[in-house]
């Protein structure tokens, strides 16, 4: 990694700068708590890792975090696992998410947009009025704190005002997607043992409807801990005997009673994608995920009451409850509930216009699908509110991030490009986004306040314009508080601390540049390692799916027994090419020249397709084990995948080459 100081792609503007609300914090938490002054968001994040208690307490002051009872102190015991935030003091997540009705009763809190496009508002008094009448219609079903909620949902209005009764009474909520089949769903949902199931009878997407009341009957006869079942008619059916209405639940005018908790009472449980076993079922606190969630989305994505927050998810991924998070900061959620390329490629772009976003969050893949669809967002619809763009799910690839900027730049737009990076295991971002920070292609502007992210050697010693693995040496408060059914926290334990004793490791391999920025180079249990050089799947990635004959790829590396090392490419091609010598020759020419020989494969082999989890992401380290003889039954979780017929075929590659 080169330590020269490249041209910044993006530069804000000293207004853009001085009006961020991270640069308003500092210049607060500078009066109140000791912080910087000057030196800006450098030194302002050096304070953050080196004073926790007190950039805590800061944020908390910051937000107006209303404690119904005090805490002792911010960190009875910081080591990890096991750190005990904010000791003593109770909360509750639903009554912040709630507190811009206050103020602003009547405009949208959310505007819920299908595939019609069609936008539909939800004001902050009616959210708050549903809220009001489910909790307490929860409360009627003896649903108690610590109780299990679940949803089998989409992106839908619904959702949200489940989620945030379930938690205005202490309950833990938990969500499937309804693209989840029954077994996917049951290998998350059996684990915690839910009272109440909220369900669709269907969805629509892409152009489609989805007819689910057989998986929601199976779901009914394999969950024997219900004791009610919320019907929500989605596509217009009757609701199944045994079921409560929808409307009827929600339709009294009643303050919410907020249940004060702990600041670590569990608020919600979300789920690993479980390709090699079941679901790691991940728990984290009302007061964890609140004041995480303000940081992130007040400071960082500089989210306020004007803005409108749009990200393209699904409730099965953690993305879902981050996008909830937004009603925290009196913003209004743009809930998309449909294809994220139908009736066209520019489908996402055109709900961003509709709804007036200001901060549109989507994947590295759709950015790259639309650059190679020839897709003109900035020319072709008014995006003139949208400030900045975010993505996640993958590292966005340096061409990625020029498209994007030169999109915008030719229609005059001065564009943020936020490429973010965490996980669910803490629903946050390590490294991403700051307003105040320029932006280099192919890097994430910086690590986040709270979060002490560093780059280690395998040795434990932090390393700077090097390749190392991701850590984090310092607790963050949406950190799991525990997995479910891991009584002794040994599989907790196992996840992220076994490698570097007290240390948080995550399992990706990243480098911190001299200028502080981070680059993401991919998963390093999935890594490859070419005499002794390891390296990155994502900078292969990024560089095969330049070509257009490339629709997507794949590439492992496999030890041998006899020592040896293969190390093939799959390639998914666009319609219409031809994996011939001349592509074979382009391909292997373009890894070398832009990354070096050692990455160049072995070899070169055409598939039907590319496996990923139900999230989306390619699915590697199955398909290495496939390749090393390990069975299909034993090398995958087949309730994980988003297509196993396409794992067939790698199946049968390992069966011809043993």
């Amino acid at each position: 990694m080169s330590t020269d100081r490249p041209q910044p792609l993006w530069q804000p503007d000293p207004q853009r700068v001085a009006q961020a609300r991270i640069t308003r914090f500092q210049s607060w938490a500078a009066e109140h708590h000791g912080a910087p002054a000057d030196g800006g968001y450098p030194a302002l994040h050096r304070w953050s890792v080196d004073e926790p208690d007190t950039f805590w307490k800061a944020v908390t002051e910051w937000f107006d975090v209303r404690f119904s009872t005090p805490y002792a102190r911010v960190l009875g015991d910081r080591a990890m696992p096991g750190a005990q935030w904010f000791p003593g003091a109770t909360l509750n997540y639903a009554e912040h998410a709630l507190r811009a009705t206050d103020t602003r009763a009547d405009e949208p809190a959310l505007l819920y947009v299908d595939e019609t496009h069609e936008t539909v508002p939800v004001t902050w008094a009616a959210l708050r009025r549903q809220v009001g009448s489910l909790a307490a219609e929860l409360r009627a079903l003896g649903v108690r704190p610590g109780d299990r909620v679940s949803g089998y949902l989409p992106n839908i209005p619904q959702a949200v005002v489940a989620l945030l009764a379930t938690a205005a009474v202490g309950g833990v909520w938990t969500s499937c997607a309804p693209d989840f089949g029954a077994r996917s769903v049951l290998d998350r949902f059996q684990q915690v043992e839910p009272v109440v199931l909220f369900t669709v009878d269907g969805y629509r997407y892409g152009g489609k409807e989805h007819d689910r009341r057989d998986t929601v009957a199976e779901l009914r006869r394999e969950l024997p801990t219900l004791r009610a079942v919320v019907h929500i008619p989605l596509l217009g059916t009757e609701a199944p005997e045994g079921t409560l209405d929808w409307s009827s639940l929600t339709a009294a005018d009643t303050e919410p009673v907020f249940e004060q908790v702990p600041f670590d009472h569990p608020l919600w449980v979300l789920y690993s994608s479980g390709t090699t076993g079941l679901p790691k079922a991940i728990v984290q606190s009302q007061g964890g995920i609140l004041v995480e969630h303000l940081k992130q989305l007040g400071l960082h994505c500089d989210l306020g009451p004007e803005d409108r927050f749009f990200w393209y998810t699904s409730t099965g991924w953690m993305m879902w409850n981050f996008l909830v998070s937004g009603l925290l900061t009196g913003t209004t959620v743009v809930l998309y509930d449909g294809s994220p390329g139908f009736p066209a490629t520019d489908a996402q772009w055109r709900v961003a216009e509709r709804t007036g976003a200001t901060l549109f969050g989507t994947s590295a893949a759709y950015v790259m699908a639309c650059r190679k669809a020839d897709v003109h967002p900035a020319r072709d619809l008014d995006l003139s509110r949208v400030q900045c763009v975010a993505t996640t799910g993958s590292p966005l690839p340096p061409d990625g991030f020029r498209w994007l900027h030169d999109e915008f730049a030719e229609s005059g737009a001065d564009l943020w490009i936020a490429s973010v990076s965490g996980g669910t295991d803490v629903c946050s971002c390590f490294a991403g986004a700051v307003p105040t920070l320029p932006v280099h292609i192919g890097e994430l502007q910086a690590p986040c306040l709270g979060t002490d992210l560093q780059a280690w050697d395998p040795h434990g010693n932090p390393v700077t314009d090097e390749v190392g693995e991701l850590v984090v040496t310092n607790p963050m408060p949406s950190m799991p508080i525990r997995f479910w059914n891991d009584p002794d926290g040994s599989r907790y334990h196992d996840s992220y601390f076994d490698t570097y004793p007290g240390v948080w490791r995550h399992g990706d391999w990243i480098t911190v540049t001299s200028r502080g920025s981070v680059v993401i180079h991919g998963r390093s249990d999935s890594t490859l390692n070419r005499q002794g050089v390891r390296m990155g799947s994502a900078d292969i990635y990024e560089a095969v799916e330049r070509l257009p004959e490339i629709r997507e790829s794949l590439v492992i590396g496999v030890e041998q027994p006899d020592g040896g090392y293969w190390m093939p490419l799959f390639v998914h091609l666009a319609p219409g090419s031809t994996l011939d010598d001349t592509l074979l020759d382009r391909i292997k020419r373009t890894i070398r020249e832009q990354l070096s020989p050692r990455h160049v494969p072995d070899e070169v082999i055409e598939v039907p397709g590319i496996p990923h989890t139900l999230t989306g992401k390619r699915i590697e380290v199955p398909v290495k084990r496939l390749l090393q003889g390990t069975p299909l039954d034993k090398a995958v979780n087949p309730g994980s995948i988003d297509n196993l017929d396409l794992l067939h075929f790698y199946e049968e590659l390992a069966r011809k080459r043993s």
